[in-house]
Formats: structure tokens, C-alpha cells, sequence
């Protein structure tokens, strides 16, 4: 889902809400939620999930062209835990998408 479909989505699930108005909304809780990560904060949304940001060492790479080593800098990454409430969620309502070894027509043995 995309930024303008959850806008989409909230503006026709509550029709009392002006287009602008839930577009404000959105935008500023993605925009907290980035200033808090800028500033090394965990974001934690009870049931969804949490924010937080990880530090990666610098290290030595590889050009994927010609194979030859190429330093790589220290950075920060954004990364996404889920909360127990939607990891239970998505477990229990999507279908399982690999095949277990009974369904592909092999024995246990």
C-alpha cells in the first residue's frame, strides 16, 4: 500500500474528515516517526510494532562489475520489529504460502 492508497483509505473511512485533513494527518505522523529515528529515538506503535535504528560498521565491499574492493562507511538503517498483536494477525488470517512436504505429495519418513 502506498502513501496516497492509506490516504485513500482513511478519507473513505471517515467521510467526516476532509481530503486535506487526513493527508495532514498521514504526514505527520511518517514525519515524527522519521525526526524520532533522525535523532536515534525508538517509535513504538503497541500492537503493530516498533522502530528503531541499527548502526552497520563500516566495512570492506565489492564492486559488482570488476570484483575490485571498495570501502564501505559506517551508516544507520531504519528497521521494522513487528508487534506480537500483528505478527499473530498476519500468521492467522494469510493462507500459507509454501508447500509442506505432505502437500507436495513426499512421505516424512
Amino acid at each position: 500500500m502506498t502513501r496516497s492508497e492509506l490516504i485513500s483509505e482513511l478519507s473513505s473511512a471517515n467521510p467526516h474528515l476532509r481530503g486535506a485533513d487526513v493527508e495532514l494527518i498521514v504526514n505527520t505522523i511518517f514525519n515524527e516517526i522519521a525526526a524520532a529515528l533522525a535523532r536515534g529515538e525508538r517509535v513504538e506503535l503497541r500492537g503493530f510494532g516498533a522502530f528503531t535504528v541499527k548502526r552497520r560498521d563500516a566495512r570492506l565491499g565489492r564492486n559488482p562489475r570488476t570484483g575490485a574492493p571498495v570501502p564501505v562507511d559506517e551508516k544507520t538503517v531504519p528497521f521494522f520489529k513487528t508487534g506480537k498483536e500483528l505478527r499473530e494477525r498476519l500468521n492467522r488470517e494469510a493462507p500459507h504460502r509454501g508447500t509442506s512436504a505432505r502437500a507436495a505429495g513426499r512421505s516424512k519418513s
